[in-house]
């Protein structure tokens, strides 16, 4: 699985992924939430998106053209 999910893009993830752990943290009621940012954190640091591949889209500009 090669990288398909960019800068801007990573970054949106990690920071997502972060506050959405945080707030299952600070919000034990919406626990389930939170834990959902697991997915754009891992994503987000292993730069690659599974989802992303099932459509065909690459966001860190490394797709063949034509």
């Amino acid at each position: 699985m090669k990288e398909n999910v960019g800068n801007t893009d990573m970054a949106i993830r990690i920071i997502v992924g972060i506050v959405l752990l945080a707030f299952a943290v600070i919000e034990p009621a919406a626990n389930w939430w939170g834990w959902i940012g697991l997915i754009p954190l891992v994503t987000g640091i292993f730069r690659r998106c599974p989802a992303y591949y099932l459509i065909g889209t690459d966001t860190c500009g490394t797709a063949k053209q034509g």
